[in-house]
């Protein structure tokens, strides 16, 4: 075994590593760019050694600076995590003649499997179903164009290197084929260094399934069923499950056995994913592998109760796998969502800055678990990756673990930045979702025009109206409370209120029981006790005896609560107060139509107009590139481009003047 491992990663997945390191005794090595000298997996490692400037091709994709690390430090092996070097040959192959061990699969398997066209052929070789693709790396827009001719329309562009997300664009036609392939080979360049693409026939509706494999130095591999990552959103995984709901036993036998059978083919050693597309008659098709542990690799930890990393960690000191397939249990339902730093009601735009507030989710053994690689105070850089925490639940049933997600993400508490939650919140109360009846196609069916407020669920009015109520009664009890007022003139505490809520207005009586207050309006009485205290983010406690958690902030004269993924802003007043108020003209916003604001920070890479050029309505304006990922900004309306207020290479800011229009 390792006497010391370094961790060639940052951010969540580093300081999972480390915790099962230290369980095993051994010593870890954490190396940070200048973006993350304060960030949060230094905290745990019991050495630490810069690497370099903040984009990932001067520090986490530096291999020399990595190297170095170890040398220094005297780490005799390397944990990749995901992303970054996880998937590199090379890196394992240098990492080797330095004499140090790569914890994952060898060179040989990550080159053939990591190319997407070599892998599409072995599995072939292997009696593995595969996608009908074009098999070749695609020089120019016209040779995409005539493999998309051959295979037919719509069609996948992706990246030969590519994984996660990154590099792949779907087209209907050659115009949009065209449009993508810059675009696909750009993504593909900045996140693998390669840019190679191909072409492969796109399924229609698929379910997006994938196998966790297990396999050691000596011929051994075992699967550990199955997962259903098909919530999607620009092919990033969003919301993932294990086992795969309405998914028959005959298909999960013999995905297994093709799963296993290619990680056989591929001399497969360590962790890993057999990836699949399951279409709308239930067939199913090789995708891909992915030769690294995975973001959802928690899900599978859950069900089956086995730690992946000390599995690749023995896996890769030479131990042989200690069970076998019989031995891989299947126990009850896990579901992970993904906390990304990004705003859903605008386009999920990333969103960068510091956490002022950060409280995830309390955990509990086997039923809730918080993977995250920031804090309180923590800065979430422009250079990564948008992720920065994972919340995991798990339960005897899929309902069970779904309720249970619902509560967690109404206790987690994320200031200072935007994040996915409201939109995690919304998921799981969608009917399709609840049913398990969806696809990879399921946002662009049900948000077609994008997320917005019209798409949250229902808000349970009664208990926003309560709490409300709670809270301001709460507050005014305590400034009574204070002493030294002047007799006779003491804080009187009324019963009566209104809630404005939404525009609309809730006559209640508050009054005081043990432990809290009931709350009575024209429909409801709700009788809420809580520990709460004034300033407390969280407010939780049982409203008539079912429990519940809701977020609580003071904003000048109104309460912001956060419930079920819906944010609303609350005043309680009494009824003369509120009359004047609703008389109160509001002020008009300022006139901004004549330029374009950048909805994201980010770098400027490329201007696509000049000054004084005519745009229409679609037209490209300029791309921004933000956390690895290229956005083009559109014109909205026919106009004229008056001035331009950046140039490529330029930082911009939320909210940014980029172009002026006439």
């Amino acid at each position: 075994m390792f006497d010391k491992i370094l961790i060639a990663n940052r951010g969540e997945i580093a300081c999972r590593v480390m915790r099962t390191a230290h369980r095993l005794g051994i010593a870890t090595v954490a190396v940070f760019s200048e973006a993350d000298r304060n960030a949060l997996h230094l905290q745990f490692a019991d050495e630490v050694v810069g690497i370099g400037p903040a984009p990932p091709r001067e520090s986490y994709l530096a291999i020399d600076r990595i190297v170095a690390a170890c040398l220094k430090t005297g780490a005799t092996a390397v944990h990749p995590g995901y992303g970054f070097l996880a998937e590199n040959a090379g890196f394992c192959e240098r990492l080797e003649r330095e004499g140090i061990t790569f914890i994952g699969p060898t060179a040989d398997s990550i080159r053939t499997m990591g190319d997407k066209i070599a892998a599409k052929r072995l599995a072939a070789e292997a009696g593995i179903s595969v996608i009908p693709g074009s098999g070749i790396v695609l020089e120019d827009e016209d040779a995409a164009c005539r493999s998309a001719a051959e295979l037919g329309y719509p069609v996948m562009l992706k990246a030969a290197a590519g994984g996660g997300g990154k590099g792949m664009r779907l087209a209907e036609d050659d115009a949009q084929l065209r449009e993508a392939f810059s675009a696909c080979r750009n993504e593909a360049r900045s996140s693998f260094g390669d840019d190679r693409v191909f072409v492969e026939k796109f399924i229609e509706e698929p379910r997006h399934i994938e196998l966790q494999v297990l396999g050691d130095a000596f011929g051994h591999v075992v699967h550990l069923w199955e997962r259903d990552c098909s919530i999607q959103r620009r092919h990033q995984k969003v919301i993932e499950e294990a086992p795969a709901p309405r998914l028959d036993q005959a298909s999960r036998d013999a995905m297994g056995a093709q799963a296993v059978a290619l990680a056989l083919a591929a001399r497969y050693q360590s962790a890993g994913t057999v990836e699949f597309v399951v279409d709308k008659d239930g067939a199913f098709y090789f995708l891909e592998m992915n030769t690294r542990i995975q973001v959802e690799h928690p899900v599978t930890e859950m069900i089956t109760g086995l730690d992946l990393v000390e599995a690749m960690i023995r896996i890769a000191a030479g131990e042989p796998l200690a069970f076998s397939q019989a031995d891989v249990r299947c126990d009850g339902w896990a579901i992970e969502c993904r906390i990304n730093a990004e705003d859903p009601f605008h386009n999920f735009l990333p969103s960068t800055g510091r956490l002022v507030r950060y409280i995830p989710p309390r955990e509990s053994e086997g039923r809730v678990r918080v993977d995250t690689g920031v804090a309180e105070g923590g800065r979430v850089p422009p250079h990564y990756d948008s992720l920065i925490a994972k919340v995991v639940t798990h339960d005897a049933t899929r309902d069970g673990a779904v309720a249970m997600m619902r509560r967690a993400l109404d206790q987690f508490v994320v200031r200072g930045v935007e994040t996915n939650i409201a939109f995690q919140a919304a998921l799981l109360r969608h009917e399709r979702y609840i049913g398990g009846d969806f696809h990879t196609g399921f946002m662009a069916e049900e948000y077609p025009s994008g997320f917005n407020a019209a798409d949250m669920p229902h808000v349970d009015r009664s208990l926003l109206v309560a709490v409300a109520a709670f809270v301001h009664r709460a507050r005014i009890d305590r400034q009574a409370s204070v002493s030294g007022q002047l007799p006779g003139h003491e804080l009187k505490v009324a019963e009566e209120w209104t809630v404005v809520l939404n525009g609309e207005r809730y006559p209640v009586t508050v009054r005081p029981v043990t432990d809290g207050y009931v709350v009575i309006d024209d429909e409801h009485s709700s009788e809420i006790v809580s520990g709460w205290r004034l300033g407390e983010p969280l407010l939780c406690g049982a409203r008539n005896g079912r429990p519940f958690c809701v977020q609580v902030e003071h904003v000048g004269q109104m309460y912001r609560l956060t419930h079920g993924g819906t944010r609303s802003d609350v005043r309680v007043m009494t009824a003369r107060t509120t009359e004047l108020l609703l008389r109160m003209p509001e002020k008009p916003e300022r006139d901004l139509s004549r330029f374009l604001l950048s909805p994201m920070p980010g770098l400027v890479t490329r201007l696509e107009v000049d000054e004084d050029q005519p745009v229409r309505v679609g037209d490209a304006l300029l791309v921004i590139e933000a956390m690895k990922m290229e956005n083009v900004l559109r014109a909205d309306r026919d106009c004229v481009v008056d001035r331009l207020l950046v140039q490529p290479g330029d930082s911009v800011a939320v909210g940014q003047r980029v172009m002026e229009f006439r």
